[in-house]
């Protein structure tokens, strides 16, 4: 079995890291470079920062946070938020980033998920899928989880990764920030149909929230912001913790 990851995102908006419940009343977490520079210290495996406006208000995501991040990092790191072309994408890159999240323009254009894989390596490539419930299925959302995409999130990942994407990271919004774990049958049933890995996200609030999700929900790793912020629990324990239930990590200086 593969070793598992755990991933801390910094959602980003005017410059500050925020956090709020189903991707609403956000709120102060703190500065991206400290936490980025705590992260790194800790053992996290992999940083993303999403910039939770980008889209919505027709803007990249700020060069000068995303480099400010990458300097305190030797870890891999991910920017979403307003990669709307390939120009978005480039200034990512350049800013510090190993790889850019996709959510809201491949839906309109499926096709630059595989000139960014031409570009960069389908390894660099991950597509956001933000999603909630919806009878037995579950319905994806764009810009920031305002609009209704007509997609299907098991659908959409399939697509995505016949595309070129090299992963997905999978939100519940219904989950998200609730600290209620995650959805393991949306997470499990998107795991099934792909065989890219799958990050899931949304709902971290306990360690065993951590053990669901990679047993049953099959996810290949996973995503927190709450918990890890507010330094409600550390990295090392949560590794330590998985290990000791049978769940391969990655070894990290922390632990």
């Amino acid at each position: 079995m593969l070793a598992r990851r755990i991933i801390a995102c910094l959602d980003v908006r005017d410059g500050q890291v925020v956090k709020g419940v189903k991707f609403e009343g956000l709120r102060s977490a703190g500065e991206p470079a400290a936490l980025a520079r705590r992260y790194n210290e800790e053992g996290i495996d992999e940083l993303v920062i999403l910039d939770v406006t980008a889209t919505i208000e027709k803007r990249r995501a700020l060069a000068a946070t995303v480099g400010a991040v990458a300097r305190e990092l030797f870890i891999p790191l991910s920017v979403g938020g307003g990669i709307k072309d390939e120009g978005d994408a480039a200034a990512a890159v350049e800013a510090g980033a190993d790889k850019v999240s996709l959510n809201t323009a491949p839906l309109a254009d499926p096709d630059l998920i595989t000139r960014l894989a031409n570009r960069y390596g389908s390894q660099a490539v991950i597509v956001a899928i933000d999603a909630k419930r919806a009878g037995r299925g579950y319905a994806v959302y764009s810009r920031s989880g305002t609009t209704a995409a007509a997609r299907d999130a098991v659908e959409w990942a399939r697509e995505a990764e016949s595309r070129g994407a090299g992963e997905i990271l999978l939100t519940s919004i219904d989950r998200d920030g609730t600290k209620a774990g995650f959805d393991c049958e949306m997470t499990a049933a998107v795991s099934a149909a792909v065989n890219i890995p799958v990050i899931a996200s949304g709902g971290a609030g306990t360690f065993d929230h951590f053990v669901d999700v990679f047993t049953a929900g099959r996810a290949d790793a996973a995503l927190a912001a709450s918990i890890f912020h507010y330094s409600e629990h550390a990295v090392a324990d949560l590794k330590q913790h998985l290990q000791a239930r049978g769940i391969p990590m990655r070894l990290t200086r922390s632990t």
